[in-house]
């Protein structure tokens, strides 16, 4: 018979955070939701306060090690609340699903382990780009005279093209999403219904519907395009 056995590891990336409890029981609630939906049990918690960062960032998180090494001797499988308490960084979500555990986020629970990689990549992809943006965008609006304090750095907020980079930005972490949902054939409504299923926000936040679906597919699309003229 499966076993249905759960390991919360429950994660924020402040010592303040952590002493606080902000977020630890929004993440709890989560988690204890989700294994009860599935009449599952949940035989053990580990909750970690620390950055992770880096390319190793799996052998910066000795709680993380410990609840995956708890999970591979009682064959049960590691629960989280959301897949960003994993941490944005593809060399951290390859080494997860190399320990070979079972592992579920409950803001995604039908993503395989190649959608999850899929969107770790480009998850780290486009935060690179941002940051890339807006070194690009700090030096233009220097050379044009603009003044980079607190006030100079509000006046770029206006900026059109900024934010068509932001919307851009946004979409293009949903394009895995976006590519798999297409390939089983799903209707632009149905994706709509499906994006708001599996709780993932719309671009100004709420609840997505027909018309958003279709702007986000036709920012897709031009993207790609403008990616085919340039080779």
């Amino acid at each position: 018979m499966l076993k249905n056995d759960f390991v919360s590891y429950l994660r924020v990336s402040t010592q303040k955070q952590g002493s606080s409890g902000l977020g630890l029981d929004a993440q709890r609630a989560a988690v204890e939701s989700f294994v009860a939906g599935t009449r599952g049990t949940l035989i053990a918690e580990y909750q970690e306060v620390e950055t992770g960062k880096g390319s190793d960032a799996l052998s910066k998180r000795p709680t993380l090690k410990a609840a995956l090494e708890f999970c591979r001797k009682h064959g049960a499988t590691l629960v989280i609340a959301k897949l960003d308490r994993l941490a944005r960084n593809v060399h951290f979500v390859s080494g997860l699903m190399e320990s070979r555990v079972r592992f579920v986020a409950c803001d995604m629970p039908e993503a395989n382990e190649l959608t999850i990689h899929i969107m770790a990549a480009f998850a780290e992809h486009e935060a690179k780009r941002i940051s890339q943006r807006t070194k690009e965008a700090l030096a233009v609006a220097k050379a044009r005279g603009v003044a980079l304090g607190t006030a100079g750095a509000s006046n770029l907020k206006p900026n059109l093209e900024m934010r068509h980079q932001a919307a851009q930005a946004f979409v293009e972490r949903l394009r895995a999403l976006f590519d798999q949902m297409s390939a089983k054939g799903l209707s632009q409504r149905a994706m709509a219904e499906e994006l708001n299923k599996i709780g993932s926000p719309a671009p100004k936040g709420g609840k997505w519907g027909l018309t958003q679906v279709q702007r986000a597919i036709a920012q897709l699309q031009n993207a790609s395009c403008a990616i085919d003229k340039c080779f």
